[in-house]
């Protein structure tokens, strides 16, 4: 299938040329006099390259591949600005918006087709990485789907890891990966056998062993993911403890990605509050005392500060984790395996 490019610019003949040059070339051409008929065009459809005019009527060029780039629907199209401006601002500007690429005008047919080419390839490569990390997300869900009992588990972790994050004042892409994490982290599950995860007796050494493997399966499992580089090293360590007693690696305090440590937090949280194939929920009220109890041992205790602080405040929707359920007397070691 011909790749597809918008051209956007409020000369018709520049928008002729470059149609028919598109077409010559093999490409399926768009067209689009103004940048609000491009931002339209794009709402509806997404082209896999943009040939973008700075200087417009209506919206500029420059405000179109800003918006373009700040939103995550159409970040990664790639956007080439066309200008008859050939100076270091109009550059640094288009820069600073996002822009991909720069060609002044008048165009030079041969570098126009060497930038073209060399753009659509890199995006056809990352829409492959876009397959794999959808497919991964939906492994990631298949991994609860296939036990009942962690229901909404993953967006209770996405969703309060997510708002730690923010109370740590951390940058939105920070906030972003950690709740990548959230989804993510127990991913490597998909490995174990569904006999250990739904097991109601005490799990053996071996058993043992095989779940506790699975930071370290999951951390592989997302290797190629284009943010695999920040997820990765939260998804290894997600049951590291502050004391240096946790898996894989017995990290211990700030050596533990925090990411991480918000994470195994939300977790331990939410694997007490649920009922699990061994045991009943414990409750709000006991699972705060045990995070309490656990803070500067298993626990950061400043992310366990601020879990408490966000809870306490009606700031985290519980959802099944708020259930009223008696308090168990005793909890086995592995207690949090399907968290």
């Amino acid at each position: 299938m011909p790749a597809s490019v918008l051209v956007v610019d409020d000369d018709e003949q520049i928008r002729k040329f470059l149609a028919h040059f598109l077409e010559l070339e093999g490409y399926t051409p768009y067209l689009a006099g103004d940048g609000r008929e491009a931002l339209e065009f794009v709402a509806r459809s997404r082209p896999d390259l943009i040939l973008l005019d700075v200087e417009m009527r209506d919206v500029g060029g420059f405000a179109v591949c800003r918006q373009l780039k700040q939103d995550p629907l159409t970040a990664l199209i790639p956007i080439t600005m066309l200008t008859g401006q050939d100076d270091r601002e109009a550059r640094r500007t288009a820069i600073e918006a996002g822009a991909d690429d720069f060609l002044s005008k008048p165009i030079d047919p041969s570098m126009l087709r060497a930038r073209l080419r060399t753009h659509l390839r890199i995006k056809r490569l990352i829409d492959q990485l876009e397959n794999t990390e959808r497919v991964i997300f939906s492994m990631a869900r298949w991994v609860e789907i296939k036990d009942p009992y962690t229901n909404g588990h993953l967006q209770r972790i996405a969703g309060y890891s997510e708002r730690i994050a923010q109370a740590f004042a951390l940058a939105p892409d920070e906030v972003q990966t950690i709740r990548y994490a959230g989804i993510l982290h127990d991913i490597g599950k998909i490995g174990v056998a569904d006999g250990i995860l739904d097991k109601a007796g005490t799990l053996t050494d071996e058993e043992r062993e095989e779940v506790q493997r699975h930071s370290e399966h999951g951390a592989s499992i997302i290797a190629p993911l284009r943010f695999a580089a920040q997820v990765a090293p939260i998804v290894r360590a997600h049951h590291e403890h502050w004391d240096g007693s946790g898996y894989p690696l017995k990290l211990r305090g700030d050596a533990i990605p925090l990411g991480a440590r918000i994470i195994a937090v939300v977790d331990a949280f939410d694997a007490m509050t649920t009922d699990r194939p061994y045991r009943r929920s414990l409750g709000v009220e006991e699972a705060v005392r045990r995070l309490k109890a656990g803070s500067g041992t298993q626990w950061d205790p400043r992310v366990v500060d601020a879990f408490l602080e966000l809870l306490m405040g009606g700031e985290l929707p519980l959802g099944d984790a708020g259930a009223d359920e008696p308090a168990a007397p005793t909890v086995r070691q592995g207690e949090c395996r399907n968290a």
